[in-house]
């Protein structure tokens, strides 16, 4: 198995839901593979006041019209903002369903209260 696929496996075993078990794994992944960057954290910070146009976000950032559209386009890919077109602009927001669901998935992997025990020593 390859480095770092173990805790998704085990995110994947701890679901609910069987038959949508691989979906929604496969969601989370790219969820957070795209929140793994600091550029990409620092849009949802600017956007968590409410919609933003790129042009806003460059000027806050300081990064280039490029560099900003691959990072937006990684967090639309990942269903963490949604865009929508007014004229030649394009208006980024927070998609708050897809924090719903990493907050759900968070909460499942939370050990079980009596986890928390030590059950036996180990010599």
């Amino acid at each position: 198995m390859p480095r770092g696929l173990d805790l998704p496996l085990r995110l994947l075993d701890s679901l609910r839901v069987p038959t949508q078990a691989p979906r929604r794994a496969e969601q989370l992944l790219g969820i957070f593979r795209a929140l793994g960057d600091e550029t990409r954290l620092r849009i949802i910070e600017r956007l968590r006041g409410g919609e933003q146009c790129v042009c806003d976000l460059t000027d806050e950032l300081g990064a280039s019209q490029s560099l900003l559209s691959f990072h937006l386009r990684t967090l639309k890919d990942a269903g963490i903002v949604s865009d929508r077109k007014y004229g030649r602009w394009v208006y980024y927001t927070l998609n708050a369903e897809t924090f719903a669901v990493v907050a759900r998935a968070l909460d499942e992997l939370k050990p079980e209260p009596h986890a928390l025990r030590m059950i036996r020593r180990c010599d």
